[in-house]
């Protein structure tokens, strides 16, 4: 993703939604969008302002796309690719969004975050069908297997996160083994199980104006 020169904090108040940007840290009453709102003067009157059908489109594009850790060109390349898909676009977007390998490894809670999911698979600490994988947008499919290094064991963010992730639920879509530290695409993920709190159609609004 292209360099942002902001906080990840700033991002989530100004889409005023929580983008879970920092992994665990976001879970914390520490957060901005943790504490009760306070109405200050002329921000007030500023918040209450009516946004424009196409400023909606674009927070909720935004949304999504820093969510998943995605720059704006690649963003596009997923709609246009979804678009030719034979499924409803909205659906196929966010299922090629999820079957990033980065996204996959963060489900599995081999990484705190999507960010440092991105970073993991940048620095090869993980195979796919046995071969090592450098590219964090790479799109798994059906059957693939991903695993860990056996030398990316040892890592201590690596250790860590397995530690604290030996109770989350990971999605029915991906068949795991915690010993083996393995993982297979049992099936493409359902409507049910993509991020449908996403407006999807204001997505798709916003890259069919002309």
């Amino acid at each position: 993703m292209g360099l942002l020169m902001e906080s990840r904090c700033v991002r989530c108040r100004r889409l005023k939604t929580k983008l879970f940007l920092k992994g665990e840290r976001c879970f914390s009453t520490r957060c901005p969008l943790s504490k009760p709102k306070q109405t200050r003067g002329r921000s007030k009157s500023r918040s209450s302002r009516r946004m424009s059908q196409y400023g909606l489109q674009l927070q909720e594009k935004q949304k999504l796309r820093f969510k998943y850790g995605v720059a704006e060109r690649q963003f596009r390349h997923y709609y246009e690719r979804a678009e030719k898909m034979a499924g409803v676009t909205g659906e196929e977007l966010l299922r090629l969004l999820e079957l990033r390998l980065d996204n996959v490894i963060w489900r599995l809670g081999w990484a705190s975050s999507r960010k440092q999911a991105r970073q993991l698979v940048a620095h090869g600490h993980f195979l796919v069908d046995s071969r090592r994988a450098w590219t964090p947008s790479m799109l798994v499919s059906e059957r693939q297997q991903v695993e860990l290094r056996p030398k990316s064991k040892d890592v201590s963010v690596i250790k860590e996160n397995l530690d604290s992730s030996s109770k989350q639920a990971v999605p029915e879509w991906i068949e795991t083994d915690a010993k083996l530290l393995k993982a297979a695409i049992r099936r493409l993920p359902e409507k049910e199980e993509l991020d449908m709190e996403t407006n999807i159609a204001l997505i798709i609004e916003h890259y069919s104006r002309k």
